[in-house]
């Protein structure tokens, strides 16, 4: 169903009145699960953020408007290069310019804001699909989850600081939704947990998940056109899925 009146859209990066938020940071030991993640993207050639949805990033390397396989496959080897050699924002920043002025790429937004959600988002998901990863070699040993809330931004969502603490499972459907990062500039993570980090630190299992009732939510696709969808509470759209997740298609090969 498509809508045109004042609903919310969600444009670009979706961050309608998110300002920037604390910066992912060079990891002290290269993450291989996340480096390797990363390495096995295909480049896909978009248009605009939504013509690639969910676990479709999981298999897929995009920018959105980047629109020519080498200009995606610089953007690409540039990822893996922080991701390997631990650069920060700044240090990826230098690369931006350079692809940018090598391919002439006329990009939407600023400088600033634009390199930073190339950078974020790909370090975060990455970090997670690497994350999911360790969790399931030792999810028989440490079968719980805590979702954590990066302490220190300027604009944290309330949401997100609610679930702070939440402990479940591994298996628990709640993390096939809410596994972190859920939305642009979510900082977010999540701890595994054995029964005797339970005892020490006298942490409960929830009883329960928290409230996920889905809220309408409008994306603007590629020919401009608005879609109407739902997604839970706290998550931005685009962000309900587990990274690292494949598309059924895929495991179903």
């Amino acid at each position: 169903m498509l809508r045109s009146h004042g609903t919310p859209v969600f444009r670009g990066c979706g961050c309608i009145g998110v300002a920037p938020q604390a910066e992912i940071l060079p990891f002290s030991v290269a993450p291989i699960e996340a480096i390797n993640f990363l390495k096995r993207k295909t480049n896909v050639p978009t248009e605009t953020w939504t013509d690639l949805w969910q676990q479709e990033h999981s298999r897929s390397f995009t920018v959105a408007g980047a629109m020519t396989d080498d200009l995606v496959a610089d953007f690409h080897d540039a990822v893996v290069k922080a991701i390997e050699k631990g650069e920060t924002l700044e240090t990826f920043r230098k690369d931006f310019d350079s692809i940018v002025e090598a391919h002439g790429w006329s990009y939407n937004g600023t400088r600033r804001w634009r390199s930073r959600v190339i950078f974020d988002t790909n370090m975060s998901t990455a970090y997670a699909a690497g994350r999911w990863d360790q969790i399931q070699r030792v999810k028989k040993t440490r079968p719980y989850l805590m979702y954590r809330h990066l302490e220190g931004q300027r604009f944290p969502r309330p949401i997100h600081q609610s679930w702070d603490g939440t402990i479940l499972p591994v298996e628990h459907p709640w993390w096939q939704t809410h596994y972190p990062p859920n939305g642009w500039g979510c900082h977010c993570w999540v701890e595994s947990l054995s029964d005797d980090d339970l005892r020490r630190y006298g942490y409960r299992v929830s009883k329960q998940s928290p409230a996920s009732p889905l809220i309408e939510r409008t994306i603007e696709l590629s020919d401009g056109t608005l879609k109407t969808i739902d997604v839970p509470e706290g998550i931005d759209p685009g962000f309900a899925y587990r990274p690292g997740e494949m598309p059924a298609s895929m495991d179903e090969v």
